[in-house]
């Protein structure tokens, strides 16, 4: 198969699925795909089989999980404009708005659907700014227990989004006390609440018992439904990036450079400065693995290999679906990697090809 391709495998993703099914069952929690993280759709019937629906940040990702992956879809968005609304009640079970403000401006059109408000808690587990929901001046959700109360008859439900890459069970724990604290009388009202995605309860030695107890606790003292609303949690693990080097040269170091792009295929590291994963990572012999645009920047790390790296050889980055495919872009004309899944047979297929009539059509 011709690279780039991410190539997705089955056999990987489904230990991150058992879990999540584990999680459901022992604790009553619902849980959704995060669409933000990742929205491959050819892979939504086999995930669906284990979750209950999926869950979106704008109008075309609550369309796509309305129309490809069944079960429950709740629609969010930090503001929804006129012309969209409708389409977006139309796909969705739930809404939620960001804002008491949004709420009110759409009161009459969402009148007898079932609507929830996110919440800020004032405190996250983000190591960057960037991605802190909790920053100075933070315009995702209302922060106020007094105005959330006061608009508490007009919704039946809560959304708490304040994990970030958290694999500790002690600070959600500790978040979670927090926001029963400060946020108890109004949960009291409401039916249900999601706590969000971030949560890395299907890492390596995560304990999940301790999570479904405290889940299960928190549901029953406030008689309400919980939702998760896992990203990278699915999918971690499940896909590679797979190259081939092009070309090697030497400037103070050995660079190798590969039929791909960080800024266009895995544009995520580069913005928060981190490299990509290869594995194993061992050897004698250090490069520099650059990508093909003309960015000076494009460098997806530095790894180490047994022998020399030439031209024609394969490589695979790690990790490369979550925030990787559904920020994939068309950066200097980079043929965009194509699609392939690797099903639990060992077979591989390829789903999806990218040419120049992508590129074409994406401008005009």
């Amino acid at each position: 198969m011709q690279t780039p391709y991410y190539l997705i495998d089955k056999s990987l993703l489904l230990p991150n699925l058992e879990k999540i099914a584990w999680l459901r069952q022992a604790s009553g929690v619902k849980c959704l795909l995060a669409l933000k993280c990742f929205a491959t759709w050819s892979v939504f019937d086999f995930m669906a089989e284990y979750m209950d629906g999926s869950t979106s940040s704008s109008l075309y990702e609550v369309r796509l999980g309305h129309e490809k992956f069944s079960g429950e879809t709740h629609a969010y968005s930090v503001a929804y404009a006129d012309h969209e609304i409708e389409q977006v009640l139309a796909c969705s079970d739930k809404i939620i708005f960001n804002s008491i403000g949004q709420l009110a401006r759409f009161a009459d059109v969402s009148r007898g659907h079932i609507r929830g408000l996110r919440v800020n808690p004032g405190v996250s587990t983000s190591d960057f700014d960037l991605a802190d929901p909790a920053r100075p001046f933070s315009r995702l959700g209302e922060h106020a227990p007094a105005a959330i109360d006061a608009v508490a008859d007009q919704i039946s439900g809560l959304m708490f989004h304040n994990n970030c890459e958290n694999d500790s069970f002690e600070r959600f724990d500790e978040m979670l006390t927090l926001i029963e604290d400060r946020f108890g009388a109004v949960i009291h009202k409401m039916d249900w609440v999601s706590l969000g995605g971030g949560i890395h309860f299907t890492g390596e030695g995560y304990p999940l018992e301790r999570l479904a107890a405290r889940l299960k606790s928190f549901a029953e003292t406030f008689d309400i439904q919980v939702y998760l609303e896992p990203g990278e949690a699915a999918i971690s693990g499940a896909a590679t990036l797979e190259v081939t080097v092009l070309d090697t040269m030497h400037n103070g170091k050995n660079l190798a450079i590969v039929d791909s792009s960080i800024e266009a295929h895995m544009l995520d590291l580069l913005i928060y400065r981190e490299p990509a994963k290869i594995a194993p990572n061992t050897g004698d012999e250090e490069w520099m693995i650059c990508g093909k645009s003309c960015l000076a920047g494009d460098i997806f790390g530095e790894f180490r290999f047994d022998a020399p790296l030439r031209a024609g050889d394969r490589l695979s980055f790690q990790d490369a679906a979550g925030y990787t495919m559904v920020k994939k872009n068309w950066f200097n004309g980079v043929k965009m990697p194509s699609i392939a899944i690797r099903e639990l047979d060992g077979t591989t297929r390829m789903v999806r090809d990218f040419d120049y009539s992508d590129f074409a059509a994406a401008l005009s």
